[in-house]
């Protein structure tokens, strides 16, 4: 399959197959002899796992790995469910603070209230300060 089928088949741009060659998630494929890459059929596969993985939050290091899990046994599963068993306790810190930034945003949107009597903004001066406490 030439590059522009496989990108059409997988939802990406011919661009996201050469950057996955490059960070070798993606086998470089032979070519032709008029030069153009000819990639196996299963490369759709792979670039749909890639980008489903991505969904799922994984960075492209650890999708690397997954896809070294991805042909062996029960060994091999057992460290995928614990990549993403870490992965989940990445995402839950990391909504914690999505949620503590909303309740300090909100918080700070509370003294923006209209109409304000000086010229002086209670938010932008928040964040000043704390900066200077940094």
């Amino acid at each position: 399959m030439r590059s522009s089928e496989v990108a059409a088949q997988a939802g990406v741009n011919v661009q996201t197959l050469r950057y996955y060659e490059r960070r070798g998630l993606l086998d470089e494929p032979p070519r032709s002899a008029s030069g153009y890459r000819a990639y196996p059929a299963d490369a759709v596969g792979v670039v749909r796992f890639v980008k489903r993985a991505q969904e799922h939050g994984f960075s492209l290091d650890e999708i690397e790995e997954l896809l070294d899990l991805a042909d062996g046994g029960p060994d091999d599963c057992q460290t995928a469910r614990e990549l993403a068993e870490t992965k989940m306790a990445h995402l839950a810190e990391r909504i914690a603070d999505l949620q503590r930034m909303q309740r300090s945003l909100a918080e700070l949107v509370t003294t923006c209230e209209l109409p304000r009597t000086d010229r002086c903004c209670p938010l932008i001066q928040t964040l000043h300060d704390k900066g200077e406490s940094r």
